[in-house]
């Protein structure tokens, strides 16, 4: 068994795919009309095409805002990202304007950084400490 689709839920699905892509530099993997305007929209790392996906999925259902504006309002993240080195990547982001919540900092054996998605998640980035 092994994860093949995540997903974070979005209030926008095309501001999602610009900031994913544009902004994080993830490529799109599907994006497939489901009736509506909803879509099955995925993107994958560009260093791992084949590996997992994230799912933007839209934020539609009745639970997902109570639980998304909970998580948001107490500062905790809904996923994380790998990087390779946190520093480099919050320098990176915050020249695209992204915001921060949580600044590089080291907690024991990773250090980590939280911004705001644009779509209603707070993320967090992930390294080992060297």
């Amino acid at each position: 068994m092994r994860i093949n689709i995540t997903n974070v839920f979005v209030d926008d699905q095309d501001k999602a795919r610009k900031f994913y892509t544009e902004v994080l530099g993830f490529v799109v993997k599907h994006d497939i009309a489901m009736g509506g305007t909803d879509r099955w929209l995925t993107v994958v790392s560009p260093q791992e095409p084949e590996s997992t996906e994230l799912l933007l999925e839209p934020s539609g259902h009745p639970a997902t805002g109570p639980f998304k504006n909970a998580l948001f309002a107490d500062g905790i993240p809904f996923t994380q990202f790998a990087v390779d080195n946190v520093a480099s990547e919050y320098d990176r982001l915050i020249e695209h304007g992204v915001r921060f919540t949580q600044q590089p900092t080291e907690m024991g054996p990773v250090i980590t950084a939280v911004f705001d998605d644009t779509c209603g998640n707070l993320i967090q980035i992930i390294a080992p400490a060297n």
